[in-house]
């Protein structure tokens, strides 16, 4: 940056306006900066297949709010941290009892949802269709949770409420429902730290551009 200074005109006066500038300058480009986070955050999660609902989990704020500073920074974060978090390291998610995972492979089952849209568990399972699952074991595969078609017998203490199903089972007919895996790992679908870096790189000439 140069600054070219008048004999006749007030020095101090004339850094006081160039100070102001730089305020508008650094906080404009900040501004800039959180959006284009963002945007590259959002773009990133939905290019993913991850969803437009995780996608508008990100928020980007600057700070000092309702000012400017020559000190103003840029916020961007996501209100799922732990979802988006583990898209972007690759997590390995085991199971919190420390027993199996249950994973749906059922094409009906796959689109239930518990609350929250949280995945389907397998007690919900039986409480929404109103049928037992049964445990089947394979040596050297993993298990599976299948449907016999068998009624399930629901307790009155049970809080849960279900629609038995409408879907007619032929006799002798098991169809798996889920599968039985001791922890999943994510593949690494994100690299938000990088689109960040990308953008903090034209933060300097986006201050000068805006400072001219």
């Amino acid at each position: 940056m140069k600054l070219t200074f008048r004999t006749e005109e007030d020095i101090q006066a004339q850094l006081h306006r160039e100070y102001l500038a730089g305020e508008r300058a650094v906080t404009l480009a900040m501004d800039r900066a959180g959006r284009a986070v963002k945007r590259a955050w959002r773009g990133q999660i939905t290019g993913a297949g991850l969803g437009r609902r995780l996608a508008n989990t990100i928020r980007a704020r600057r700070y000092p709010e309702g000012t400017v500073s020559m000190n103003a920074a840029a916020l961007i974060w996501s209100k799922a941290p732990e979802i988006v978090g583990a898209f972007e390291r690759g997590a390995l998610i085991r199971s919190s009892d420390g027993f199996w995972l249950a994973i749906p492979v059922d094409r009906v089952a796959k689109r239930m949802r518990g609350p929250r849209n949280a995945r389907i568990t397998p007690h919900l399972w039986e409480e929404r269709t109103g049928r037992r699952l049964r445990f089947v074991y394979r040596k050297g595969r993993f298990p599976l949770l299948v449907d016999d078609g068998t009624a399930r017998v629901r307790r009155t203490s049970d809080p849960l409420s279900f629609k038995a199903s409408k879907r007619r089972f032929r006799k002798n007919v098991t169809i798996p429902i889920f599968v039985l895996v001791p922890q999943v790992k994510l593949p690494k679908r994100l690299d938000l730290a990088g689109a960040a870096e990308d953008v903090a790189g034209t933060i300097p000439s986006a201050i000068v551009k805006a400072w001219r």
